[in-house]
């Protein structure tokens, strides 16, 4: 018999609540503000079968485009071959949560707002620092020893 590789084929794992985590989704799922821009994953919840997003794009972060009643459209790029298209999909609620790939920036940038607020209260010029790249290892010399051997492959032999 054929394999059958229908849209929730292989989602055993993929579409399994967590431990004590069965049920409908709770009231703050519901009330949870989405503004276009935001950056959401996209993770289903198999409990609401309604408005589901197809298992490419489960754990996928997106950016909203388009907020509807109950559901929001996302932005996500799918890799093509050798292009990145940008798909738009819409997904209903249950299914999206907000990412928290922005923190980082953001809590950088308050830190850097902070401190030019205070370097202009004291009328002073402020050097912000800046992200560098992560710096290469000290270079290190190798001292081999006395005894150096010289590997090579052993010669084949033709046996008749």
């Amino acid at each position: 018999m054929v394999r059958s590789g229908g849209t929730r084929s292989n989602t055993r794992d993929m579409y399994s609540r967590p431990y004590r985590g069965h049920g409908m989704p709770s009231l703050s799922t519901y009330l949870t503000n989405f503004k276009i821009g935001d950056y959401v994953e996209i993770i289903t919840n198999s409990a609401v079968q309604q408005g589901m997003p197809f298992k490419f794009y489960h754990g996928k972060t997106g950016r909203i485009f388009n907020i509807s009643r109950g559901a929001v459209g996302v932005e996500v790029n799918k890799v093509v071959r050798d292009k990145k298209l940008a798909k738009r999909i819409h997904v209903r609620i249950e299914h999206v949560k907000k990412s928290r790939c922005t923190e980082e920036l953001k809590n950088r940038v308050r830190s850097r707002d902070a401190l030019r607020r205070e370097a202009r209260e004291k009328g002073e010029k402020l050097v912000l620092p800046k992200r560098q790249p992560a710096s290469m290892t000290k270079p290190a010399i190798v001292v081999a020893g006395d005894n150096i051997e010289l590997l090579e492959p052993v010669k084949y032999e033709f046996i008749c």
